[in-house]
């Protein structure tokens, strides 16, 4: 059965609390320059209004967790995963010595609602929100933060805002004609455009160019805890995985860790999959061995063909 809210996701637009992801406050003079050498983008060149997506590796270049970082006028504003928040305060903590920094886990202050799906910029500009043109861009409205960011990949922004404010927002929602979508809806919808999670296709075992994102990258901002092994793979080429979006035909959807062959060998491995009702196979995400990665390149699980396809 099609998850509620799936159809309006991909053709108009829907809504999904997102409120359990992380929000940690980041204060002080020397903010953005603890931030910048914590961070695989280029914080210290963020004006207030702008953000980016990065990476915290750990000295052996792992990735310990995604943050989006979200520069405002007197803070940064770090929109984490839910699983990984704990985790980058007390990073960031460990690493505050002499600084003038303050960071402040403000999650539970704050509520996060998603509005994504081509007609999300229309129906933000009804409910008279402003709607922030660039990635990451971030402007007030009222007591509320509008970001343009999306969890699924496609058109979409973030409305964080007082927990006092969600239901009255939700409301507004609602009757502007935007219907809310099961969590599964977004799910499906993120992994047929190819944009993976932090938890399920990201962890501590992935260096940061395997996940071939490179929206978080910055290869000429200088030193960052793990930058040597970024730059050493960089300049080696030492890359043999990458994750890709790839078709499985059927509609049996395989678990996570499966892996797929090119020929007799093991050539890839499953990190997530659905059954997209929209494209009538399954859409999936995967490590793949960099000769077999590029799109067209095609892959069998168990007789049935697979092929790697164009990502976002």
């Amino acid at each position: 059965m099609t998850p509620a809210g799936y159809t309006e996701l991909r053709n108009a637009s829907a809504w999904l609390d997102l409120s359990a992801r992380g929000k940690i406050k980041a204060s002080g003079e020397d903010r953005a320059r603890l931030l910048h050498a914590m961070t695989t983008n280029h914080v210290e060149q963020l004006t207030p209004g702008t953000g980016c997506y990065a990476y915290f590796l750990s000295a052996q270049g792992r990735i310990l967790a995604d943050v989006n970082l979200l520069c405002r006028p007197d803070h940064f504003l770090l929109d984490t995963e839910p699983e990984t928040h704990e985790k980058i305060f007390k990073h960031l903590d460990s690493f505050i010595i002499a600084d003038d920094v303050t960071i402040e886990d403000i999650t539970h202050s704050l509520a996060t609602i998603a509005i994504e799906g081509p007609g999300a910029a229309t129906m933000l500009g009804r409910l008279g929100a402003p709607v922030p043109q660039r990635d990451y861009e971030n402007a007030d409205w009222g007591e509320m933060l509008v970001v343009r960011t999306s969890c699924t990949g496609g058109p979409g922004f973030f409305v964080i805002a007082p927990v006092e404010e969600r239901a009255r927002l939700v409301e507004s929602l609602t009757a502007t004609g935007v219907v809310a979508a099961d969590p599964e809806a977004f799910r499906i919808v993120r992994i047929e455009n190819g944009r993976p999670r932090y938890g399920e296709d990201i962890s501590e075992r992935y260096l940061a160019q395997e996940t071939n994102q490179e929206r978080a990258m910055h290869f000429q901002k200088g030193c960052y805890l793990g930058q040597e092994i970024v730059e050493r793979v960089r300049s080696r080429g030492q890359i043999h995985r990458v994750l890709v979006p790839i078709q499985i035909e059927g509609e049996e959807v395989p678990q996570p860790g499966t892996k797929l062959q090119a020929g007799e060998s093991n050539a890839a491995e499953l990190t997530s999959a659905v059954f997209s009702p929209a494209l009538g196979t399954v859409a999936a995400l995967a490590y793949v061995r960099t000769d077999h990665s590029a799109p067209g390149s095609e892959l069998t699980l168990e007789g049935r063909t697979a092929h790697v396809v164009k990502g976002i």
